[in-house]
């Protein structure tokens, strides 16, 4: 029938809290990643554990060949049994010189010169006691030891394969990850947004009393413990303007890996703000609007500005609503400017405000 009012739902907007949150992508690293490299040039003999095992600290993960370095060892200990033999020999020529230099029989040079050959057999035998150590340390080196627990990573080089300290790729790698690090970064007003507020007389102590931070996994799952954001770079990025963050998780069960990604999702708690549905919005020329109802129930366009954060279907009203405003929250698409509607004002108790409104506090799961 021309002329019939249509009847509309709206919805009378009061100040309300809610927790908003942000995402960040992240990268995920071990708290200790160490590269394993030789210290000694030779062929590998033994690879004793597996790619992308769990190793302890001190365990045994690769033999290099020895068989030239025993050999070292030995023609090492031979030259220390020499020296100290010709050590014993100079004494006993220098014990037989005193006296007779005393006697006038032999001259005082006779003495120094007997003197100096002690010092340079005393010299010789310091020099193959350290070419022994020498030895000896390098067969140590033989034997490849892990420095820390973690996992293991690839190996690049198999049995067989000749190997020394200038090796342009590690043997292997062995990440620490009973706790992970998450590095995540942010432009320089979220940061000052963020740490707005918060107490402590340097930025540590602030970063301190923010909010536990979850961790979104690459399958869209939410990680089960919950993180701290432990440092903050003193610097802004010239380049990207941004301020690099990090994050620690446990990961006691080993579900985190080293090179691991991810989102940071930080909650951020608000009070006294107007919160509306999405569905009762629309945008035009990337600008966004709401209907709401005049005392005449004529409805009229109002531009809003809005946070989208990571609320499911609603909107927090920065600007261009204030509370007691009346908004319609279903039908827009048939309503005009100046259009007379009746309206149909739904409660908080009413089951179309109550899934209007407490979908505020959901995030993304």
């Amino acid at each position: 029938m021309a002329g019939r009012v249509g009847e509309y739902k709206v919805m009378k907007v009061e100040p309300q809290s809610t927790t908003l949150y942000e995402e960040y992508p992240t990268n995920l690293q071990g708290i200790q990643t160490v590269e394993i490299r030789p210290k000694i040039a030779g062929y590998i003999q033994n690879i004793l554990v597996d790619e992308g095992s769990f190793v302890k600290k001190g365990q045994v993960l690769f033999r290099i060949n020895d068989n030239d370095i025993r050999a070292t060892v030995r023609s090492a200990q031979a030259q220390v049994k020499m020296a100290e033999a010709d050590i014993v020999a100079a004494k006993i020529n220098l014990d037989k010189t005193k006296p007779l230099v005393e006697k006038g029989i032999v001259s005082k040079f006779d003495l120094e010169s007997s003197e100096s050959t002690l010092k340079a057999k005393e010299a010789q035998l310091a020099q193959a006691k350290a070419n022994l150590a020498n030895a000896q340390a390098n067969l140590q080196y033989a034997t490849i030891t892990s420095p820390t627990d973690g996992f293991i990573g690839n190996f690049p080089y198999r049995v067989g394969s000749l190997v020394s300290s200038t090796i342009s790729q590690p043997l292997t790698t062995i990440s620490n990850t009973t706790e992970m690090y998450a590095y995540f970064s942010m432009n320089e007003k979220e940061f000052l947004t963020m740490v707005k507020g918060l107490k402590g007389q340097n930025m540590q102590e602030k970063l301190s009393h923010l909010p536990d931070v979850s961790l979104i996994l690459a399958d869209n799952s939410v990680y089960k413990e919950k993180g701290r954001i432990q440092t903050a770079s003193g610097l802004v990025d010239p380049q990207t303007g941004a301020v690099n963050i990090r994050a620690t998780f446990p990961n006691k069960e080993g579900i985190l890996r080293s090179g691991g990604s991810g989102l940071v999702r930080i909650p951020q708690h608000v009070d006294s703000v107007i919160i509306v549905p999405q569905n009762a919005t629309y945008e035009l020329q990337g600008k966004h609007f709401i209907y709401t109802v005049g005392k005449d129930n004529k409805v009229h366009p109002t531009e809003i500005d809005v946070l989208v954060g990571n609320l499911k279907t609603n909107y927090v009203v920065t600007s261009g609503l204030k509370p007691g405003d009346e908004v319609v929250v279903e039908g827009i698409a048939s309503l005009r400017n100046n259009m007379p509607i009746k309206p149909k004002l739904v409660t908080d108790s009413g089951s179309d405000n109550k899934q209007a409104q407490s979908s505020a506090e959901q995030v993304n799961k």
